[in-house]
């Protein structure tokens, strides 16, 4: 009797919560119903209203529905646990912290650039954290979601938590940009990896081409197959002049991909060269259901500290973790607090060096701008006569197209130099045509905290095969004995 009590009190509050949902829904639509019909047609505008109601109501009416919520919604709320709380203290330690480790009253402006369901949670879990630091702190919230039913629960949650529901607009990113000409204090976005902008490309490229760097694009575009740096440059352009942060998630091609002078590489360099790259932090592997994908958070601002101009600051917090007691689907570990705690002391400290608590470890080098440029030079080798004598015409040098190559130069070696002891005594003939130098940058994040570990010694190893051996003796005697 109790229970069916328990379950039919939850039925009646899952109820209430869905008519406070859809009744300021539902005046809001009717308010704008040209402007949101427009863009999603009347059936689906209803459909929003209603599955935006039903969601909540399932997660209210927990006895019925748990086990339905887990499986078909949990798997896209799990940042939560996880990355956007590593992403939300980072953050945090950024809007609060000053020199006298003084908790300050600040007027701020929030912006996700996330296209996925979490995008707002984020924005939520971001303004409960800082809240909770800050009372006094005043937060002006502002979200565009590309999904129409995540759209109408992120539109939902801010009308709950007595936010301006005008704030959280419809439309697509990257070619549909809704807050376009606004600047933002911080920006906090987890975009898609590895989903291609085909459909975008047409509106992506006429901005990138037409306005430039007046626009979102003008320092270049990606390939194709993988929209990220686009989120992320839609970021740099809205951060506040001076003074705005961003928290942005990117997987591992962001770091490296496209050689020097192609769109990837410009990116990275637009934002190095103009010193708005302040930190990355390498995250875990296996903290995703579906993926044990590394990702990184890219901490990228446009008024750094004194001590952090002209430098980079990497992270690497692959090792600080804790395990779980039971494994679903493929995420096996967690960012527990303490976790998070040692990633913000490195990064509050700025030194290189290594923490460890327990059996968390993280390590920090910081490095200056130009040690992640590089040149790409080309090498060019003279055609040469049957007789082995260089071939000349108009009194130069007849390059061999065959035979020419491309030599890559940290920004922080001489070229000239790095010629004469890697290149001329092997190829005395060679010369470089600096017309063609390319300048391009990557964060080799994996090379940068690789760690030697060196083979066992050969007689270890032979002492190894010969307890094997002995074992595989005994074993074939004990065969031989029962039978």
């Amino acid at each position: 009797m109790l229970g069916v009590i328990v379950m039919q009190t939850f039925n009646y509050i899952g109820l209430i919560v869905v008519a406070l949902l859809l009744i300021p829904n539902l005046m809001y639509y009717l308010k704008h119903k040209e402007e949101v019909v427009s863009k999603n047609g009347i059936f689906k505008t209803l459909a929003i209203i209603g599955i935006s109601g039903s969601l909540f109501f399932m997660v209210i009416n927990i006895p019925y529905t748990w086990l339905q919520f887990y499986f078909m919604f949990a798997r896209e709320m799990y940042f939560i646990s996880n990355v956007t709380l590593a992403i939300i203290y980072v953050f945090i330690f950024l809007v609060t912290w000053d020199k006298k480790s003084v908790v300050r009253a600040i007027l701020l402006t929030i912006i996700p650039f996330c296209i996925f369901t979490f995008s707002a949670i984020m924005l939520g879990c971001l303004d409960e954290k800082i809240t909770a630091v800050n009372p006094d702190s005043k937060l002006s919230l502002f979200g565009q979601e590309y999904n129409p039913e995540t759209y109408a629960i992120a539109k939902a949650d801010m009308l709950i938590k007595g936010g301006n529901a005008q704030n959280m607009k419809f439309g697509n990113t990257l070619n549909d940009d809704q807050f376009s000409g606004y600047e933002f204090d911080y920006i906090i976005s987890n975009p898609p990896f590895g989903i291609d902008w085909k459909s975008e490309a047409k509106d992506v490229k006429k901005e990138h081409e037409k306005l430039g760097f007046s626009g979102r694009f003008g320092p270049g575009l990606p390939a194709i197959s993988d929209s990220q740096m686009l989120f992320m440059l839609n970021g740099v352009k809205k951060l506040k002049e001076g003074s705005g942060r961003m928290a942005i998630i990117q997987n591992g091609s962001s770091l490296f991909t496209g050689d020097a002078g192609s769109g990837p590489s410009e990116i990275r360099r637009y934002i190095i060269e103009n010193d708005m790259l302040e930190a990355i932090i390498q995250l875990p592997t296996d903290l995703f259901y579906n993926t044990s994908i590394t990702t990184y958070i890219w901490l990228i601002t446009k008024g750094k500290s004194s001590e952090r101009i002209g430098k980079v600051h990497l992270i690497d917090a692959k090792n600080c973790f804790v395990k779980r007691r039971r494994n679903i689907g493929k995420k096996r570990v967690d960012l527990d607090d303490n976790a998070i705690e040692l990633i913000l002391k490195a990064y509050n400290e700025f030194v290189n060096g290594e923490y460890q608590e327990d059996e968390r470890i993280v390590e920090s080098k910081i490095f200056y701008n130009n040690f992640l440029g590089y040149r790409k030079v080309v090498v060019e080798t003279p055609k040469y006569h049957d007789n082995g004598q260089i071939v000349f015409k108009k009194g130069k040098p007849v390059s061999d197209k065959e035979l020419k190559d491309t030599e890559i130069i940290p920004l922080l070696d001489d070229v000239e130099t790095f010629f004469k002891k890697n290149v001329l005594p092997y190829k005395p003939d060679s010369w470089l045509d600096r017309k063609q130098d390319k300048t391009g940058y990557e964060i080799p994040f994996t090379r940068i905290f690789y760690k030697f570990s060196p083979p066992k010694d050969s007689n270890e190893i032979l002492e190894e095969l010969h307890e094997l051996k002995e074992l595989e003796k005994q074993l074939l005697r004990e065969l031989s004995d029962n039978v």
